[in-house]
Formats: structure tokens, C-alpha cells, sequence
């Protein structure tokens, strides 16, 4: 198995930065067995992972720094959050703790990780600019927001999802969150700065520059910051664009939902057999870029409707025709036509117009799914 820096279960946030006056243990003793060391994976600021092996059974070990007050922190509270998590396959698995004796007087807190594969952040190098498949990109989603609602069910926010905190399990094969470090239950924040440069959410951001000065924010993280974050690996994926200076220019902040849409039309996809346009609306729902300004009050909302079906009308005869208010489906807008005719006219005529400034994307929509209320069919 080939040795991939940044790839074993863990903190590895800063593992970029390795220490080559430190030198790399040899062995370590745990649940009865000696784990030969093999290769040091990264160094973060209070943490060490290696691979090692048994000799039948390969793992990692994540040992924490002996001397950092935030080491010992942050051995019981990955600890903790893993524990609690346990059992779940789109979630690293932790073998069990041990302490690693160097002498009489100096010991460190380790954790025996499940060894992991690539990297998402190693697929984003390879990828050349030419982006992933629509099925490898299909298979993340999927997996992380498996790996998401369970840990979001149990009111626990990641708080640094990134390429690098998600990795492939060849074993499994599924990609898998690693890296609880920063993670905290919502409404109980013990971590003044989260996430990493390039996939913190706005209200983060925020946070974070607040906490630099001093200040505390009024606006709360939650489990939403983890989906900002999945929303822009998603977007990478497809792209094969590292999108940091993106999403942190003027121009997104001003209409974001425009530059995804351009992404999407400038990027051939030939023989997907999955619907581009779902993957694109899951990304802009995870980034939460519907502009929801025409919904604010029941006098907008109906100027909205009438505007949409004036326009509409001029393709065919309008059978109905629905914005909904409240998810699912908020946000789009959904015209059903007495005609295929109708629909596929409709279709090619309002792609690439604009509304109010928007950039309209139209797409066909089943219309069984329609009729039972069923809004939004995601790429899942």
C-alpha cells in the first residue's frame, strides 16, 4: 500500500509543516502487540500520525504531543467525539486508546485509527484541472452526507470539512470523515477559530475575524457551516478548480449563484449518467445562494408568480405552476404544461435568460415526482 502524507484517520491540520529535527518512533506498544512504525503520515500543532503494522494488521496511530497542555485536550476530546460516533461506515474507525511509554517520566496519549487510502485533497491534485466523474462525484456526496446527517443527528458540527478530512477506504470502498479536532456539539462552541481558508462558511468567517479583535459574534455556527464546506468540495470535484480565491473575491459574495451557473455551462459533461443540473442545485442548496429576497412577504410572492406565468404562458398552455416558499423545492420554480411540446419549447427558450438579474437554468422535472409533492431529487 502505497504511503500517502495526510491520509491515515486524525487531526491532520497543518500536517504540511514536518518537524525533521523530531525523530520518528520506532515501534509502539498497544493491545498486546508491538506496531512497527513505517512511516510518519503528518505533524499538526499538537499531534503526530503514523502508519504502522502488526505484522497481519495495518492502522494508523495519531500519538499527541506530551508537552502541549492542548494535546492532552485534544486526545480526550477526539476520544470522545469517536467514541460517541462509533459504528458508522462513512466515519473513520477508532480501535481504541493506549499510552506510549518513553521512560519513567515521559508518556504519550495515543489513539489506533482505521488506516485510510487517498485523500479527496490527492484526487483534486490529480485531476489536472479536467475535474472527476460525475459518478466519483456522486459517491462523495453521497458518503459524506451519510457520514453528516449521522454526526449532525447527534447535534455535533465537524467544523473543518475539507479535502484533506476526506478519504477513500479501498477496504470499504467509500469515502470516509476523519479529523475531529475542531468538532463541538451545537450551541455548546469551545473552539474560537474553525474551519480552513477556502471552505469556511460566511458565518465563520465572521466568527473568526471577530475572535481575532476580541469580540464575539451574535450569529451561531451550526451544522450548516459543514454543509458550506461540503458544498465547495463538491464544486472542486466537478470543476477541478481550487475555488479559494473564488469564494473569497468580491464578485461571489455579490451573486455566487451566477458564477456556479457559469461553471456548470462552461463544463462538458459527455455521458453522464447522472443529471448534471441535480448536482449543480444540490451544490447551490449545501451553499445556501437561493435568493430568497422575492419570498419575504405574500405581496412579493405573488408579483413573482404572476411575473413567472406571464412569461411562461408565451411557450404553451400553463396547466399550473408553483414557487415553493418552504423546502423542500424553495426557492425554484415549478410549471407544469398541458404539452411535451410545451415543456421542451419552454425549456430551450428561458435557458439563458435572465430574471431580476438571475441567470435561468430550465430542466425537465418528472412529472410523477411533481404530483406527489416530491420538489427536489438531489443527485443521491
Amino acid at each position: 500500500m502505497a504511503c500517502y502524507r495526510g491520509l491515515a484517520g486524525g487531526h491532520l491540520q497543518g500536517l504540511d509543516t514536518l518537524a525533521a529535527s523530531e525523530e520518528t518512533p520506532a515501534v509502539f506498544q498497544a493491545f498486546g502487540q508491538f506496531w512497527d512504525v513505517q512511516c510518519r503520515l503528518g505533524r499538526g500543532v499538537s499531534a503526530s500520525v503514523y502508519k504502522v503494522s502488526s505484522g497481519v494488521a495495518s492502522a494508523a496511530v495519531k500519538e499527541f504531543e506530551s508537552s502541549a497542555q492542548a494535546g492532552d485536550y485534544g486526545f480526550r476530546k477526539e476520544q470522545a467525539v469517536l467514541e460517541e460516533l462509533k459504528g458508522h461506515r462513512n466515519i473513520v474507525t477508532l480501535y481504541g486508546t493506549f499510552t506510549n511509554y518513553y521512560g519513567p517520566h515521559l508518556s504519550t496519549n495515543c489513539l489506533l485509527l482505521e488506516l485510510l487510502d487517498v485523500s479527496v485533497s490527492e484526487l483534486l491534485l490529480r485531476s489536472k484541472s479536467h475535474g472527476h466523474s460525475m459518478w466519483m462525484i456522486q459517491h462523495l456526496a453521497r458518503d459524506i452526507l451519510e457520514a453528516l446527517f449521522f454526526l449532525h443527528r447527534g447535534h455535533y458540527v465537524h467544523a473543518d470539512i475539507k479535502p484533506r478530512n476526506i478519504l477513500w477506504s479501498a477496504d470499504d470502498e467509500c469515502f470516509k470523515l476523519i479529523d475531529f479536532g475542531l468538532s463541538f456539539k451545537e450551541g455548546n462552541q469551545d473552539v474560537k477559530y474553525i474551519q480552513t481558508d477556502g471552505y469556511r462558511a460566511p458565518e465563520a468567517e465572521l466568527q473568526n475575524s471577530l475572535a481575532q479583535v476580541g469580540l464575539e459574534s451574535d450569529v451561531e455556527c451550526t451544522s450548516a457551516v459543514d454543509l458550506w464546506s461540503l458544498g465547495i468540495i463538491l464544486l472542486e470535484m466537478f470543476s477541478g478548480i481550487k475555488l479559494k480565491e473564488t469564494v473569497q473575491s468580491q464578485e461571489w459574495k455579490v451573486n455566487s449563484s451566477a458564477i456556479i451557473d457559469h461553471i456548470f455551462v462552461s463544463k462538458i459533461v459527455v455521458g453522464s449518467a447522472i443529471p448534471v443540473y441535480h448536482l449543480r442545485d444540490l451544490i447551490k442548496r449545501l451553499l445556501n445562494v437561493i435568493d430568497e429576497r422575492h419570498l419575504q412577504t405574500e405581496e412579493e410572492y405573488e408579483d413573482v408568480v404572476e411575473d413567472m406565468k406571464e412569461e411562461c404562458k408565451k411557450y404553451g398552455v400553463v396547466v399550473s405552476l408553483l414557487v415553493p416558499k418552504e423546502n423542500p423545492g424553495k426557492g425554484q420554480v415549478f410549471v407544469e404544461y398541458a404539452s411535451a411540446g410545451n415543456s421542451k419549447e419552454a425549456q430551450k427558450m428561458l435557458t439563458g435568460r435572465t430574471f431580476d438579474g438571475k441567470f435561468v437554468v430550465a430542466t425537465f422535472y418528472p412529472l410523477s415526482a411533481y404530483k406527489r409533492g416530491y420538489l427536489y431529487k438531489t443527485v443521491l
